[in-house]
Order: C-alpha cells, then sequence, then structure tokens
C-alpha cells in the first residue's frame, strides 16, 4: 500500500503539509490510478490523500493508457530531441493532420505538454533548440576568501 502520510515523507511548512518525497515507484503509480480505475475514488479525493496534484495523477494516467505500465517508470534522465524534430512536429500540427495529442502519441513525446511548449516558441519567432543531455553549468566560481 502506498502511504504518504507519514513523518519521514512530510514536513510542515507554514501549517501545511508537504512531501519532501517527489518520486513514486511504477507499483504506487498504478495503484493509485487503480484506485481511480476501480471507482473506489475520485481524483480528487486521492490527491489529497496521497498529497499529489491532480494534473500529475492525470499525466500518469495518459501516459499508461497510451504507452502501458512502463511508461510509468521513473526516467533517470530526460530525453533530449533535436531542433530538426521539434520543427517536423510543430510543422506538422501546423497542417492541421493531427492534434498535439496525437503527435504527442504518434512520436513516443515523454509529455504531452512538450508539443504545446515547441508550439509557443515558434509562434513567438524564437527559434527551438536542440535539448543536450545532462545539466549545463550556470554557476560561476565563487570569490575566494
Amino acid at each position: 500500500m502506498v502511504d504518504r502520510l507519514n513523518n519521514k515523507n512530510l514536513f510542515i511548512r507554514k501549517g501545511i503539509f508537504m512531501s519532501i518525497k517527489s518520486k513514486y515507484s511504477k507499483e504506487e503509480k498504478v495503484q493509485i490510478l487503480m484506485e481511480y480505475e476501480n471507482g473506489t475514488s475520485g481524483i480528487k479525493i486521492i490527491s489529497k490523500k496521497y498529497n499529489i496534484d491532480r494534473t500529475t495523477i492525470k499525466n500518469w494516467m495518459w501516459k499508461y493508457h497510451n504507452y502501458g505500465i512502463n511508461s510509468l517508470i521513473n526516467s533517470k534522465h530526460n530525453k533530449s530531441y533535436s531542433r530538426e524534430f521539434k520543427e517536423k512536429i510543430v510543422l506538422e500540427y501546423l497542417s492541421g493532420d493531427n492534434s498535439q495529442k496525437d503527435l504527442a502519441i504518434k512520436y513516443n513525446l515523454s509529455d504531452k505538454s512538450l508539443v504545446r511548449r515547441w508550439l509557443k516558441i515558434y509562434n513567438s519567432h524564437r527559434r527551438l533548440k536542440s535539448t543536450g543531455k545532462g545539466m549545463k553549468k550556470s554557476m560561476t566560481k565563487g570569490k575566494k576568501i
């Protein structure tokens, strides 16, 4: 059973319980989704019970229904997409042949909101950029004392 209401996984900030554990295992996600699918509880109740945002639960549901149970496995790395790949998807959407959701499924995107984000960048006349692997160093060296 998933139990997020224990002291080691919660802390109090300004009187509000907040989770410090952000990752759920595949098994925990499936259990939560099955609770919804079986009609045991609604999303609002499940969201409160497990301290998970409703949008997160809906995203898990979308991945589960479109890509299967293995899509719920936590990835150790973010997927990277080339600028050309992003432009291809944006132009395909703008042709009117596919919805954003259809393109996310067709190209096995990690998140259905990616198409929307790429469209926003494209429509604001900014250049889509390739997503590199790993994090770039954004901090400079501090002063030596």
